[in-house]
C-alpha cells in the first residue's frame, strides 16, 4: 500500500488528474484502462453520478496498484470517509469543508480541497491542504489567475480546474500549477457513449506532450 507522501509524489509528477463521469463499473473501468494506456495513472471518479462509491470500490478490487483513483466532488467528511474505506487514494472537493480535511488527515489520505479566493486558498493550505484546487480556474482569469497567487504564495500546490483544455494546458502549467485536472475534453463523453475508447487514450497523450511542453518552460 502506498504511503501518503508517495501519492502526492506520483500524483504531482503525473500532473494530469482525469475527471470522470461514468454510467457503471465496467465504463469506468474501460476509461481508466484507456486512460493508463495513454500514459496517464490517475483517475478521479466524481460523487455527483449514481453509485460512484459502489464504482470506486470495484474499480479498486480490479485495478488495485495499476492506477492512483481517487474521490471527486466530495462535499462533507462522512463521504470523504465513504471513499477513503472504499480505496480511494484522495480526496477532491469543490469548495472548502474544513471536516473533510480532518478525515483525510486521520486516515492519512491526499486532501484537494477547492477554493477560489487567495483567502480561501491560503486557509485551505494552512487548515491541511496537500493541494489545493482552484476552481472555475478559467472563470477566474485562467493561467493569469494562478499566475498572480503564485506570485505572493509559492509554497501552495495548485491544481487549477474548470475549462482546462489542450489548448491552454500548457499555459497552465507554465504559470506554476503543480497539477491539472481535466474532465470533458480529455474523457471524452461522445467517445464513450460510442465505446471508442482509443480517443481517450489519444487525448491522455495529447495533455501528457502539452504538461511536459509546459514544465520546460517553467
Amino acid at each position: 500500500m502506498q504511503k501518503k507522501n508517495e501519492v502526492l509524489k506520483d500524483l504531482i509528477e503525473g500532473g494530469i488528474i482525469p475527471v470522470v463521469r461514468v454510467k457503471s463499473p465496467d465504463e469506468a473501468l474501460k476509461v481508466a484502462e484507456a486512460i493508463k494506456e495513454g500514459g496517464i495513472n490517475t483517475i478521479e471518479i466524481t460523487m455527483s453520478i449514481p453509485g460512484a462509491i459502489d464504482v470506486i470500490e470495484k474499480l479498486n478490487k480490479r485495478l488495485k496498484e495499476d492506477i492512483l483513483l481517487g474521490a471527486g466532488t466530495v462535499l462533507d467528511a462522512e463521504t470523504a470517509r465513504l471513499c477513503i474505506l472504499s480505496g480511494a487514494k484522495f480526496i477532491v472537493g469543490p469548495c472548502l469543508n474544513l471536516e473533510m480535511l480532518r478525515v483525510c488527515k486521520r486516515y492519512s489520505v491526499i486532501a484537494i480541497p477547492g477554493a477560489m479566493t487567495p483567502t480561501e486558498i491560503l486557509t485551505a493550505w494552512e487548515a491541511g491542504a496537500d493541494i489545493v484546487k482552484v476552481f472555475p480556474a478559467m472563470s477566474l482569469g485562467g493561467p493569469d489567475y494562478i499566475k498572480a497567487i503564485r506570485a505572493p504564495l509559492p509554497q501552495i500546490l495548485l491544481d487549477p480546474t474548470g475549462g482546462v483544455n489542450l489548448n491552454n494546458a500548457r499555459e497552465f502549467i507554465e504559470a506554476g500549477a503543480a497539477v491539472i485536472s481535466v474532465g470533458s475534453f480529455l474523457v471524452d463523453k461522445k467517445a464513450i457513449l460510442q465505446g471508442k475508447y482509443e480517443i481517450i487514450t489519444e487525448n491522455a497523450r495529447r495533455f501528457i506532450e502539452k504538461v511536459k511542453e509546459g514544465r520546460e518552460k517553467q
